[in-house]
């Protein structure tokens, strides 16, 4: 009886023994195991057409970096770029970069950008005239308010042979230095998003690439006169991620540039926008 009580305790300890070793060795196994990535949250800025699409197609490319994408719409071209200031935003993505200088110089922000993503042509559409060579003398030409965009519109006016812009003024150019206006055409200026809805109260309007997708125009097919896919204005107007200064060397940031100049996201751009949008 003694001896199977003394075999029995003997028995008992060398299996506790052995619990406290197997613990031990697993406690020093997860040990050795490194920690699991953190995600990191990258919260950035867009206008819903085509760049909130574009950010969505980059979200699950993103998220095996370990980087989660929060989109935060905007609908005007005033408030992402102060939200990014202001630190409300990691970045923003809708605009290009004479407009993002513009705008940074005129309001004091220290922002910068990454890289050029995509380009969108901007044309000049029908509204009541199907026909440039049908435009009425004082016809009604919708376009945007924004210096560097009106800038942009009034140069591609001149490109179709309707007005002569003062040489040299470049994007720094207003209705003032239009010098010659042979059918004394009323330019209107409007707020871009407006314009594509202004198209049956104005003969001509002058849209920006995002809100004439966004109103499903392409300027490669619906476009009376659009700007050369292969011309200055690509390179130019190419729209950009803009960052504050300092944050371009973020891993994150370094992140979001990859994915966008991805093939993957070339392919999305390419299959979607049927050349309204061009990848760059």
């Amino acid at each position: 009886m003694f001896k199977r009580k003394a075999l029995t305790l003997i028995t008992g300890l060398a299996l506790l023994a052995g619990l406290i070793s197997g613990c031990g060795g697993q406690q020093e196994k997860a040990a050795e195991q490194p920690a699991a990535k953190e995600t990191v949250v990258l919260k950035v800025g867009a206008t819903p057409v085509p760049h909130k699409e574009i950010l969505e197609a980059a979200k699950p490319l993103l998220e095996k970096k370990g980087i989660k994408l929060e989109i935060v719409e905007f609908t005007d071209y005033i408030l992402p770029n102060k939200a990014l200031a202001n630190g409300e935003l990691d970045a923003n993505y809708f605009q290009h970069v004479p407009y993002l200088e513009d705008f940074s110089k005129e309001n004091k922000l220290d922002l910068t950008y990454t890289v050029k993503v995509h380009f969108e042509p901007m044309g000049i559409y029908p509204g009541k005239v199907k026909d440039l060579a049908q435009l009425p003398e004082k016809a009604k030409i919708a376009v945007p308010n924004d210096p560097t965009n009106e800038a942009r519109a009034l140069l591609l006016l001149e490109k179709a042979g309707l007005i002569k812009v003062k040489p040299g003024v470049g994007l720094k150019a207003t209705k003032q230095d239009i010098i010659e206006n042979p059918k004394q055409l009323e330019i209107q200026e409007l707020d871009a998003a407006q314009i594509p809805r202004s198209l049956p109260d104005v003969d001509l309007a002058v849209i920006n690439g995002n809100y004439a997708v966004e109103a499903g125009l392409n300027a490669g097919k619906d476009a009376l006169v659009s700007e050369d896919k292969n011309s200055e204005a690509a390179q130019t107007f190419g729209n950009i991620i803009a960052v504050r200064k300092g944050d371009e060397n973020k891993e994150a940031i370094k992140a979001l540039g990859e994915v966008l100049l991805s093939p993957e996201i070339k392919k999305f751009i390419e299959e979607k926008y049927q050349g309204a949008v061009l990848p760059l």
